[in-house]
């Protein structure tokens, strides 16, 4: 059926004349190795047992440095039997030695669940002595005992461990003082905040399983990222083998990059990416091609599935009609697990996600992944595209470009696309925010030494909490002294744990339908926003922020809504300045006030703006990192900016700010939410116009750090991103169309391009 489309596809002119490249990747054969000498006849036989008489050259690589106890982190493609460079170590140490025991941290419920079900089938074919058990929030209490005794491995998730296994670690002693081994599969997701908390839960793990007297050996793996070593060096804090001559097999790939045509050539507007994408999945699905679309987004996922089922309510194949189904977070666990199995089982023949099924999740047999936008990454392109094609047959994959800068950017330079190497991901575990929540945990769980290190900063750190009366100083030790479980009060996946949970309370229900983070929330469930759950319009009636509740019913109005966010930045530290690129740049703390001050109406199908509704929401601020670009008078970037109209210096740096910020995550892992741009025509603290880009994560993510180490290629790809577009005066792929709210008549894109230019001496 692929090859069928594939053929179809190509003689289509219409769709061809916007491909800007269809590369295609050979199929490979697979390259093996001898069985690791050493390795217990236990696990050959059950290795046999599966049909595994040789292991990929990967494979045979990691396990021997692990048997050798050496710490591993595995970089090779989706579907290539990472799974088989922990579990066969763990399987021989366990057979060596009963008391042996492993942990496997996944970042999902989802995956842990996964692999439960593969060490089941490794355990079953082989005759294997193996215990495993998954432990995390849904696991029943009267099973969570026995695990903490009996179970070789415990597959759980960071969170899991955070919250529940080392503050409780008195009741785990027997297995931590036998823990040999640690996986930490998917490391590319732990970068930015969530690595630097993971970064934190390993040095409490480590401290206490010294305390029991056990070092154990990581076994990391991850799919392909820019640096993979000093990534799982940065997270277990300590130095590793590098393993990443795949020696797996791959069917042939087809990837697509797309470009909907223009609709307006004068404004360069362009036929939304959720039309396009609907109508090519659909296209897939009609021919019998299972499919995946990543949205970039909760709302655009939903949006994308209904327009999709709206499509095929009336086609059939086989008698049966064609499932489609959207995925994505704030889904409750049952819904989403009851997604995964009809995935697997082939009852569901298409899924719309978010990054949420980006991860190794076993969904089965997928023919094509349909990219609906570009996902921000190179790393994160490779990852979603590499779910279709699992069982080592043709695949495709389409990316549909969206009208950002960044999309057009990608899908104007392919070579860019398909030669650049993966992005570089980082953590920041010494963030003052991340730091002194986890050093809370650490000292709940075990007294600290006046010497002892944990991260950078420690020691004041602990000044600052004794001061607080949470800890006390007695001689040369600092014990916890206060009734809180500060594990708790902390959660991994942001800087703060504050979530609101979302109600629906149509004809009286009170069901719990979703749960959304605080910050999120006044942004995207405020009162009278169209709230999309599985297909379903829900109209908020009331946020109640303090009570962390958000109350919705059901609702029928034929559009959606979007939040208009105005910002304010105040300059706090300055770390480090230099002139730089025609510019000085300053790198520093600063304090963000942002406010959602109304809401657009967005009318489905043609997503034309129909009204505002205003929003009243408390302020919220933000202690952030942020690189400033200050366009002094004297500098190249302020002469240029002086050679323009003083009217239209605001709207040149608005603009300019934006596509500095689309542009940016093409050099950085990361998408453009993850950064926000603030400017002024004359900042208060540097007396100049300014551009800012920031980390939107209290404390900082790393981001606008890393940021400063790109600048120049931001900003010239950013230049090159005007002059390649087609438009005349301004359009969503570069700086936007002209606005008449702007109180400015001339061109938007003229504007900045004069600016780029003479700030560039282009």
């Amino acid at each position: 059926m692929v090859d069928s489309i594939l053929q179809e596809l190509r003689g289509d002119e219409t769709f061809m004349r916007q491909v800007s490249e269809w590369h295609t990747i050979p199929a490979v054969t697979a390259r093996y190795a001898a069985m690791p000498t050493g390795l217990h006849p236990g696990v050959v036989t059950a290795l046999a047992a599966r049909g595994i008489e040789r292991l990929y050259r990967h494979q045979a690589a990691a396990i021997s440095a692990t048997l050798a106890g050496t710490h591993v982190v595995v970089v090779t493609p989706t579907a290539s039997g990472k799974t088989l460079c922990y579990n066969a170590p763990v399987a021989d140490a366990v057979l060596k030695d009963p008391n042996a025991r492993a942990l496997y941290l996944f970042p999902t419920k989802a995956l842990s669940q996964d692999q439960q079900s593969e060490i089941n089938e490794l355990v079953a074919l082989g005759d294997l002595p193996l215990r495993a058990v998954t432990y995390d929030g849904d696991t029943p209490v009267s099973i969570r005992a026995k695990a903490r005794g009996n179970a070789h491995i415990i597959v759980s998730n960071p969170d899991m461990l955070h919250a529940g296994i080392l503050p409780n670690h008195t009741k785990w002693a027997q297995f931590l003082q036998n823990l040999r081994y640690v996986v930490i599969d998917e490391l590319h997701s732990y970068r930015g905040i969530f690595g630097s908390h993971v970064t934190n839960v390993v040095r409490r793990l480590r401290r206490i399983a010294a305390f029991y007297g056990a070092t154990p050996t990581f076994i990391l793996c991850s799919a392909t990222i820019g640096n993979p070593r000093q990534l799982a060096e940065s997270v277990i804090e300590a130095p590793v083998e590098l393993v990443d001559d795949n020696g797996a097999p791959r069917g042939a790939q087809h990837f697509v990059l797309y470009n909907p045509p223009l609709v307006d050539r004068v404004q360069g507007i362009r036929r939304g990416v959720v039309h396009s994408t609907s109508r090519l999945a659909v296209r897939l699905l009609e021919s019998g091609v299972k499919t995946i679309v990543f949205a970039r987004s909760r709302q655009r996922t939903e949006l994308i599935a209904a327009y999709i089922r709206e499509r095929l309510a009336n086609v059939y194949t086989d008698d049966a009609r064609i499932r489609v189904e959207s995925y994505r977070g704030g889904y409750l666990p049952n819904e989403r697990r009851a997604i995964e199995r009809g995935l697997r089982d082939g009852e569901i023949h298409g899924v719309v996600s978010t990054n949420a099924l980006e991860l190794g999740i076993d969904i089965g047999g997928l023919d094509a992944a349909i990219l609906a936008g570009f996902p921000g990454t190179i790393a994160g392109s490779l990852q979603q595209s590499g779910r279709a094609g699992r069982r080592s047959h043709t695949s495709l994959s389409v990316l549909i470009a969206t009208s950002s800068p960044l999309d057009q950017f990608v899908v104007e330079h392919p070579e860019y696309f398909l030669s650049a190497n993966p992005e570089r991901a980082f953590v920041n575990p010494d963030n003052p925010y991340v730091l002194f929540d986890q050093m809370k945990c650490a000292l709940f769980e075990l007294p600290f030494d006046v010497d002892e290190t944990f991260g950078a900063d420690a020691a004041a750190v602990l000044q600052h909490l004794e001061e607080s009366g949470v800890i006390r100083r007695s001689g040369n030790r600092y014990h916890w002294a206060d009734q809180s479980f500060p594990a708790e009060q902390v959660g991994l996946r942001s800087a703060s744990s504050d979530t609101v949970t979302i109600i629906d309370r149509t004809g009286g229900r009170d069901a719990v339908i979703g749960e959304i983070d605080r910050p999120s929330a006044k942004e995207m469930v405020f009162t009278n926003a169209i709230y999309i759950h599985r297909g379903v319009q829900y109209v908020v009636v009331d946020l109640d922020i303090d009570n962390r509740r958000c109350s919705v019913e059901r609702s029928a109005v034929n559009y959606f809504t979007d939040a208009l966010v105005k910002v304010d930045l105040k300059v706090l530290d300055e770390d480090r300045q230099a002139d730089r690129f025609g510019v000085r740049v300053v790198v520093g703390d600063v304090l963000v006030r942002s406010q959602v001050s109304r809401f657009k109406k967005i009318r489905f199908s043609t997503h034309e703006n129909i009204g505002y509704g205003a929003v009243d929401v408390p302020e919220e601020q933000m202690h952030t990192r942020a690189i400033v670009l200050v366009l002094q008078p004297q500098s190249a970037a302020g002469r240029a900016l002086q050679q323009l109209d003083a009217a239209a210096h605001p709207i040149a740096l608005r603009r300019a700010a934006g596509l500095l910020r689309h542009v940016a995550p093409v050099f950085l892992m990361s998408v453009p939410q993850d950064l926000g741009v603030h400017c002024a025509v004359r900042d208060p603290h540097f007396g100049a116009p300014v551009i800012a880009l920031y980390d939107r994560y209290p404390g900082g993510s790393g981001l606008a750090d890393a940021l400063a180490g790109h600048l120049d290629r931001v900003l010239y790809a950013a230049a090159d991103r005007i002059a390649s577009c087609g438009c005349q005066d301004g359009c969503p792929s570069c700086v936007g169309p002209p606005d008449a709210n702007d109180g400015w008549s001339g061109s938007p894109k003229t504007a900045v391009r004069v600016l780029l230019d003479r700030w560039l001496e282009r």
